[in-house]
């Protein structure tokens, strides 16, 4: 029941994300089409520059490079918001996907607390029932000692009912419910070479091979003040 709704909320929260993706790569591919365009206009300005050069006057030339200079700008203008795009797409499917991780983590305590609550025991918890078990047969061994009974009374007999149960529940870990393949396409990041999830730090350093890195895997609780550069960098820059 808890797995449907887990499911019903998070198809609710992707419901229009199809439609968000297709409006932003439209958006991109129209950019890419009008900077294509820009690019043979500024090939076309070029060309007659070097054609005519040697008849303008100073103040035509400067006027023409001007044009040239103006094409560039409207380029670098399209590649920055089709950046900005593909950055805001980005972070569009990355928030669904931490929403994703959120929801399986709490799944997963569900899970664990009705495994609890059904009688499912953890390891320290078997050791402790286990102990607590001897110290009562021994006492009834003390009390009865040379008074025969039945097999079925003898606390040999009665030790192996446990295991039974012990052994039917413990293949059922919570984790085997989550254990699902990771996209083999999907970046990695990080010291732990994982996927992107949860909160992640960027090094200042432009140079950085790695880059992002998970806030618990660089002892971060929050996010530092001013410049930050990972452990790695970090020591690169003392040897330098």
């Amino acid at each position: 029941m808890a797995t449907a709704i887990y499911l019903e909320h998070y198809l609710d929260s992707i419901e229009n994300l199809p439609c968000e993706l297709q409006r932003n790569f439209t958006l991109m591919r129209d950019l890419d089409n009008r900077t294509e365009e820009k690019k043979g206009e500024i090939d076309k300005l070029a060309e007659e520059y070097i054609a005519n050069v040697k008849n303008l006057a100073s103040a035509q030339r400067v006027e023409h490079l001007q044009k040239i200079q103006n094409a560039y700008s409207k380029c670098k203008e399209f590649s920055d918001d089709k950046v900005q795009l593909a950055m805001q797409t980005y972070e569009m499917v990355d928030k669904h996907i931490r929403r994703l991780d959120a929801d399986l983590a709490r799944f997963e305590n569900e899970l664990k607390e009705k495994l609890e609550q059904s009688g499912y025991e953890s390891a320290d918890g078997r050791a402790l029932k286990k102990s607590e078990m001897r110290s009562q047969r021994e006492k009834r061994g003390s009390r009865g000692r040379g008074r025969k009974g039945s097999d079925e009374d003898s606390p040999r007999k009665k030790k192996k009912a446990s295991p039974v149960l012990s052994d039917a529940l413990l293949p059922m870990q919570p984790s085997d419910v989550l254990d699902m393949p990771v996209d083999p396409n999907e970046p990695t990041y990080c010291l732990c070479h994982q996927v992107s999830y949860g909160e992640m730090i960027g090094c200042d350093n432009p140079d950085c091979p790695i880059e992002w890195f998970h806030f618990a895997c660089v002892d971060l609780a929050t996010k530092p003040k001013g410049k930050w550069f990972c452990p790695r960098c970090t020591q690169d820059r003392k040897k330098k």
